[in-house]
């Protein structure tokens, strides 16, 4: 038997070692080149951005709200403490700062128990692996998924250190509660950013990612403390912590500080808003929003936005059959157009009914911006100009329009400060009779209250749509600032995660009228407040403003609408109540005496009632209505005086106004001469008369505003003492 030869056997061996050698480098080497080749397809880097809140914050910088579908503030990595971190690695991943993604130990260890096992129970996963299964992948658990796991690990250590590895993975975790990220968890377990949390403080979050409902320190304060130092254990163990350190620190107390969300509901109509606005103007959509990390500036009055809120709520301010009386509110700044607070509902939810933006018929809340203001612009008349205060009948179209006073009672003659303040409809339609539709309309068009009406009921409100109370906000700021209507405006600016400036509000005004027909307009609204229809309420401050109610048809005292607009120097505020449907059964039992208290009450309460007009620089100011007499008293007598002979003493009743002229007459048979006048004095004297032919004697008051004579006093022939 022939022996094998030994050396040629070893020869082969000797050279097949190597090349087997070479082919598991090669497979090995080309399939590196294959993960990191692939890696370029299975990471999406637009995944790596991580959604962010959108936080939104009034002009003093304290938030207002939170928008986000993950509750998520993105810090950076020298923001989060070093013990921070090393508790995170500790726990989820100790030898983190050794391997290039995944960690081959682990892996096998996870191996061997899984065979064992006969079924996948161990997981091997690095932190990067976690932060790769986390943004790109399922929770799926099988060796496709954990092959994907490691490729995109692998490539994502490639392309990151691994300071930006960690930072990723810390500001993508879930912390329970609705926290993502460590520092909206920071917030809400301690209420403070993550830069000043204690070393026990991040231990108790770097417990919490393994089973963020099962350790939750608020549901499971035991637990949470149990896992908080196995952490503190674990850092010991790594030589992150003395052992004495590490004893003192087990023996704390979780030391919460619990932030829970503030209720938001008395701003939901304002944040649907801003969201409007953000899409429309800037074309931010409401997703964008919840993910973009945004600081959105809004320039919300806070003490306003509450006081209305809660007022809205309280029955009292909202007369109807029964308790489902709606209403909308609307608080503009004067000068800038900046929505200061906006109700959409009594019980708005998000997204619901926003009755700020609903057409409701305006009532006499129009008849400043239809009739009375562009009659003043046009020159026709003046406040103190009469109007007819009849009821007539005109031909409006095909119908007979004949309009009434609610009180069905009428003067013949009215001042336009008269009509304004007692909210008189026949002098109303007169005027706007006189001025003519094309013209009234081409104001309101200016006011952007594009309205398709072309009938004479225009000037009482009585409108096919109607308009909005945004719309009649904007409209009436025309008045208060020297005829310039502006762009109301809910966002003020937006800036990006890293402070860009993105969309910033411009002030958008446009005349309408001139400063001298703003200010009579105001003064006259002033009246109303004062002494007329909106008396209702109490209020430190001047304020101006109108009511206005429409009628349910068909059923005595119901009422459909009601409105109060009222502004001051620096702010303007519409209140809208009624019903969503209104019926016989369902309707309103009072007017405008109640949406005036309301605003009132809130500009009280918001601490924006205490201010005063102060005229323009050029304008004229409007003098008060003269308050003429309803009769006044004549007596006289004669008397004898050396140099003048014989003299008439004239003396009638004293009027409260001193800006009365008093015209006196004389009367010889049937001629009447106008022989003088005083201004605020109450006698006359007529001297050289004839005694053997004294005339009659009768005094009437003048009004200098409205150049009308009042009632005259009783024809008096004076006799001696």
């Amino acid at each position: 038997m022939k022996l094998p030869n030994i050396k040629a056997i070893l020869s082969k061996k000797y050279f097949l070692f190597p090349f087997i050698l070479t082919c598991i480098a090669s497979i090995g080497l080309i399939g590196y080149i294959f993960i990191i080749f692939i890696g370029d397809y299975v990471i999406d880097e637009k995944k790596l951005i991580m959604d962010s809140t959108t936080t939104m914050v009034d002009e003093n910088g304290n938030e207002i709200a939170s928008l986000f579908f993950e509750n998520r503030e993105i810090v950076e990595i020298n923001q989060i403490p070093t013990h921070v971190r090393e508790a995170f690695v500790a726990v989820e991943d100790n030898r983190f700062y050794e391997h290039r993604g995944i960690d081959v130990r682990a892996i096998g260890r996870a191996v061997y128990r899984d065979i064992l096992a006969r079924s996948k129970v161990e997981g091997g996963s690095t932190l990067t692996q976690q932060l790769a299964k986390n943004i790109f992948l399922t929770n799926e658990k099988s060796w496709l998924r954990k092959t994907k796991e490691a490729v995109i690990a692998i490539n994502l250590e490639r392309r990151y250190t691994k300071n930006e590895i960690l930072e990723m993975y810390l500001n993508q975790i879930y912390f329970g509660h609705g926290a993502y990220g460590v520092q909206a968890a920071s917030q809400l377990y301690f209420n403070k950013n993550v830069e000043d949390l204690t070393i026990e403080q991040g231990a108790l979050l770097a417990a919490l990612p393994k089973a963020p409902n099962g350790y939750s320190p608020i549901n499971h304060p035991e637990e949470a403390k149990e896992r908080r130092d196995l952490i503190l254990h674990l850092m010991e163990d790594q030589g992150y912590l003395e052992a004495e350190e590490a004893v003192g620190l087990m023996g704390k107390t979780l030391g919460l500080d619990v932030v829970e969300s503030p209720e938001k509901q008395a701003y939901l109509t304002y944040i649907d808003m801003v969201m409007e606005e953000a899409e429309d103007k800037y074309g931010l959509t409401p997703e964008e929003l919840h993910r973009g990390g945004y600081k959105i500036l809004v320039p919300m009055n806070v003490a306003a936005q509450d006081a209305a809120f809660q007022r809205f709520q309280d029955n009292q301010y909202f007369p109807g059959t029964n308790d489902q009386v709606e209403g909308a509110f609307v608080m503009m700044d004067q000068h800038n157009g900046g929505v200061m607070a906006v109700i959409g509902g009594r019980n708005y939810v998000t997204k619901g009914i926003n009755r700020v933006n609903i057409k409701r018929q305006p009532g006499s809340t129009f008849k400043p911006l239809a009739v009375y203001a562009p009659a003043l612009e046009e020159g026709k008349y003046e406040p103190y100009s009469l109007l007819k205060d009849e009821l007539l009948s005109y031909k409006d179209g095909q119908e007979v329009y004949k309009p009434r006073n609610y009180h069905h009672q009428y003067k013949n003659e009215v001042t336009m400060y008269e009509a304004i303040k007692d909210s008189l409809n026949a002098p109303a339609v007169w005027a706007l009779n006189e001025l003519g539709i094309k013209k009234s309309k081409s104001y309101l068009e200016k006011l952007d209250l594009d309205i398709p009406d072309n009938g004479l009921a225009i000037a009482l409100g009585g409108l096919q749509e109607g308009v909005t109370p945004l719309e009649l906000t904007k409209a009436y700021r025309s008045f208060g600032n020297n005829g310039k209507v502006v762009e109301p405006y809910f966002i003020k600016e937006i800036r990006t995660r890293k402070g860009e400036v993105i969309a910033k509000a411009k002030k958008a005004e446009k005349k309408v009228f001139s400063p001298q027909t703003a200010w009579n307009m105001t003064r006259m609204l002033e009246g109303v407040v004062q002494d007329g229809s909106a008396q209702a309420g109490d209020l430190q401050g001047e304020l101006a403003g109108k009511t206005g109610t429409t009628n349910y048809p068909g059923v005595d005292n119901a009422i459909k609408d009601t409105w109060f607009v009222g502004y001051t120097q620096d702010v303007i505020g519409t209140v809208w109540m009624g019903y969503d449907t209104t019926t016989p059964e369902q309707h309103l039992t009072a007017g405008g005496a109640y949406p005036t208290r309301l605003l009132k009450d809130i500009l009280r309460d918001a601490g924006l009632d205490n201010g005063e007009f102060s005229v323009p620089v050029g304008v004229t100011d409007l003098e008060n209505p003269i308050s003429m007499p309803e009769s006044i008293q004549l007596k006289g007598s004669m008397t004898f005086h050396p140099l003048s002979l014989f003299t008439v003493d004239l003396e009638w009743s004293e009027a409260e106004d001193e800006r009365i002229v008093y015209r006196i007459y004389s009367v010889s048979g049937d001629k009447e001469k106008l022989i003088g006048k005083v201004t605020g004095e109450h006698q006359y004297s007529v001297k050289n008369i004839n005694i053997f032919n004294v005339p009659e004697y009768y005094v009437v008051p003048f009004n200098t505003q409205t150049k009308k004579e009042g009632e005259p006093t009783k024809a008096l022939k004076p006799t001696f003492r």
